[in-house]
């Protein structure tokens, strides 16, 4: 699916696919930019898609994946190095594209933090550095280990060549006993091309760009390649410190600076979204003369107070977002449109283009979405590019705005073939020829075979053991291929991956004589599967790929039932969309009333309930893991918040509730504990006293809390 239909017309199923799609072809983005620094496309391409599926999922949470991109930080570390582990996780930023976004950004923080549009509120702006990420940990002032960034939590050790980095101080005076200095290591355009001119002469690789020359230098396993290199290094951040870096964003950078390191001169304090545009049409002016690759302006908070408060999501921190400079265009030929069928049963066409190079980037693919749009009109019906439809053979404008996968923005008429004719869309699964059908306000046809439709189980199994479901080491995408059209070895259901050693005791031979494996990589695979047979709830509920239920709601359901025994049994006492149970699941703050009934009905279904049992049996599933609540007043109990909250808004309230191990529910009921308050209450206030449930005001409930 392209990225042409706004986020606000996109329906469950168009977001649903959409996520899919772009979980499966970031894996490869991360993997050859993070792990071989043999990126296939850009960072602006690749950060784009990543804002894209945040901006999915912050309208259908309960569609978010656990391979999602938004979820991914780098990648997993390659072999050759010793791991580290980070002290505290290195997060990546999320992305603006345009005016408005920044615009929003800004007003998200002002609402996180209940600031009105008159209060003062400064962010510093300046450039992001196109280069690799790195953590350099200090102890009494010696450089003791420098770390890539990994998947965010796990890097490589890469300690000897940063030694060898002269940008890089051995030794800081006065330093904090335990500092991580955070920044990125890059290469000037003039080293690079002396570097290139270097090894043309020897005869060696030539580097695509400054920063795959800069990330392959920095992971060379003899630190004397490394030493013999140009490397360079912008200090722009820390991780653990043992004390107070400083009360400000800049003023942190000052200290970084009187510690001896580089920080960037752009780098400006901004009091309006006007200051921090103006910042950033002014860096983007003097960009081609910088002497070092930039693809972006980042701002962050500066108070750091404040960026406390704001804290985390899953990868990003709510206080920064990194403004990307702008896509490009270019036009070629659809030579033909392909029809592929999703986990879901979705067709979805995707346009094959003669190759073209965008922005320095070969593409010959993009995704059209569905057959309204390969018609000329959106979800409502209404005209897209003038009304022109989308042909074979067409001459068409690609448009690269951070899709692996571009979109077409406009078809040149006067270039369309004289014997074209309109694309008809298939009415028939192209994968098992059952009817594919369209329901009343879906835009999406999809397949009706189900488990009989070859695509469908293949996709699924691939959703299966992706990095944020099952995640089982040497079987991907490729393997599940190969193993569901093996006769001898075959695996269609997720139970049988854990059965694969057990069925016969030769299968270990027999998969050691397949081309390309050999008997070490099979042990391996077998070995990684019996290690996984040991998974959280909520890992195990979003890789049975029920649809809706995406990674966030998933764990939210794993983390209010605690067991997959307790969430069994509730869905199974639910079965009639009525009762305790039924209420039970609908009052989980997060879950509506579309995702219950689909996922109560998936485990009604007698071949889907029996496919899930006998994975269960094969497996051993954790309890989901909890926060660390000792202490809490309110850990276990249920929380519902109602009115308005003067001292904090109700996302802050919530998430700290849930980080001391309450669970927040959007309902009262005879199960909550506690109603807490404030003017405007409502209807809640009314339920809460008939059921006599305590009912809190919020300084009473900031009292409750306190500070555990």
């Amino acid at each position: 699916m392209s990225n042409s239909i706004a986020v606000e017309d996109l329906t469950e199923d168009q977001a649903r696919e959409e996520l899919s799609r772009l979980a499966e072809l970031l894996q490869r983005a991360n993997d050859l930019y993070h792990g071989q620094d043999a990126p296939e496309i850009s960072d602006a391409e690749y950060d784009a898609l990543k804002l894209r599926n945040l901006e999915i999922e912050s309208r259908f949470p309960q569609l978010k994946r656990t391979d999602s991109p938004s979820d991914q930080v780098g990648a997993r570390p390659v072999d050759g190095f010793g791991k580290v582990t980070h002290a505290v996780r290195m997060m990546s930023l999320g992305n603006a594209f345009d005016d408005e976004d920044v615009a929003d950004f800004v007003r998200s923080v002002r609402n996180y933090l209940g600031l009105s549009e008159e209060a003062s509120l400064e962010f510093t702006a300046e450039p992001k550095i196109d280069g690799l990420s790195l953590s350099l940990r200090y102890e009494d002032g010696e450089l003791v280990q420098a770390a890539t960034r990994g998947d965010g939590e796990v890097g490589e050790n890469v300690t000897a060549n940063a030694l060898t980095v002269s940008d890089i101080p051995q030794q800081i005076a006065d330093a904090p006993g335990i500092l991580e200095v955070r920044g990125e290591v890059y290469m000037s355009h003039d080293d690079f091309e002396k570097l290139n001119a270097k090894q043309a002469e020897a005869g060696a690789k030539l580097f695509a760009n400054p920063r795959n020359a800069a990330a392959g230098s920095l992971r060379q396993l003899d630190p004397e390649v490394t030493r013999a290199r140009p490397l360079r290094f912008f200090a722009y951040a820390w991780g653990e410190v043992s004390e107070p870096m400083g009360t400000t964003q800049s003023s942190a950078l000052d200290r970084l600076k009187s510690f001896g390191f580089s920080t960037n001169d752009l780098t400006a304090v901004c009091s309006s979204t006007a200051q921090m545009l103006e910042h950033y049409r002014a860096i983007e002016e003097q960009r081609s003369t910088l002497g070092y690759d930039i693809d972006g302006v980042v701002y962050k908070v500066n108070d750091l107070s404040l960026q406390a408060r704001l804290g985390f999501r899953s990868t990003t921190p709510r206080w920064a977002i990194a403004h990307k400079f702008p896509a490009e265009l270019a036009w070629t030929r659809l030579e033909a449109i392909d029809i592929q069928v999703g986990r879901t049963g979705a067709l979805s066409p995707v346009a094959r283009l003669h190759p073209v190079t965008v922005g320095g980037v070969v593409v010959s693919n993009a995704t059209l979405h569905n057959e309204d749009y390969i018609a000329g009109r959106d979800s409502k019906g209404e005209q897209i590019r003038d009304g022109k439809d989308i042909r074979v053979g067409d001459w068409v404008q690609v448009y690269r705005a951070g899709d692996v996968i571009p979109k077409i923005a406009d078809v040149d008429l006067s270039k369309r073939p004289e014997q074209s004719v309109p694309f008809e869309f298939p009415a028939k699964c192209p994968e098992c020829g059952s009817d594919a059908i369209r329901e009343e306000g879906d835009s999406v046809r999809r397949c009706t075979g189900g488990v009989i439709c070859p695509a469908q189980a293949v996709e699924k199994l691939k959703h299966f053991v992706s990095r944020k479901a099952f995640d089982i080491d040497g079987l991907g995408a490729k393997q599940i291929e190969m193993f569901y059209n093996d006769p001898d070895l075959p695996i269609r259901t997720p139970a049988d991956i854990f059965t694969l050693q057990k069925r016969d005791a030769a299968n270990l031979n027999k998969l050691a004589n397949r081309k390309g494996w050999g008997s070490q990589s099979a042990a391996k695979l077998f070995a990684a599967i019996e290690e996984k047979r040991t998974i959280p709830v909520g890992r195990l509920l979003f890789a049975l790929g029920i649809r809706h239920l995406g990674e966030a709601a998933s764990n939210l359901i794993a983390n209010h039932y605690g067991t997959w025994d307790a969430f069994e049994q509730a869905v199974t006492a639910a079965s009639q969309f009525s009762g305790p149970e039924w209420d039970e699941l609908l009052n989980i703050d997060g879950v509506g009333e579309v995702m219950a009934r689909t996922l109560i009905s998936t485990f009604a279904q007698d071949a889907e309930r029996q496919s899930i049992d006998a994975l269960v049996a094969q497996l051993n599933v954790q309890e989901a893991k909890r926060p660390d609540t000792s202490g809490s007043p309110v850990a276990g109990k249920t929380v519902v918040f109602t009115g308005t909250l003067e001292k904090m808004t109700r996302a802050e309230a919530k998430a700290r509730a849930e980080a001391l191990g309450a669970k927040v529910a959007g309902s009262v009921s005879t199960k909550t504990d506690y109603l807490v308050a404030g003017p405007g209450a409502g209807s809640k206030a009314k339920k809460a006293a008939e059921l006599g449930i305590e009912t809190l005001d919020e300084d009473s409930w900031l009292q409750l809390i306190g500070d555990a």
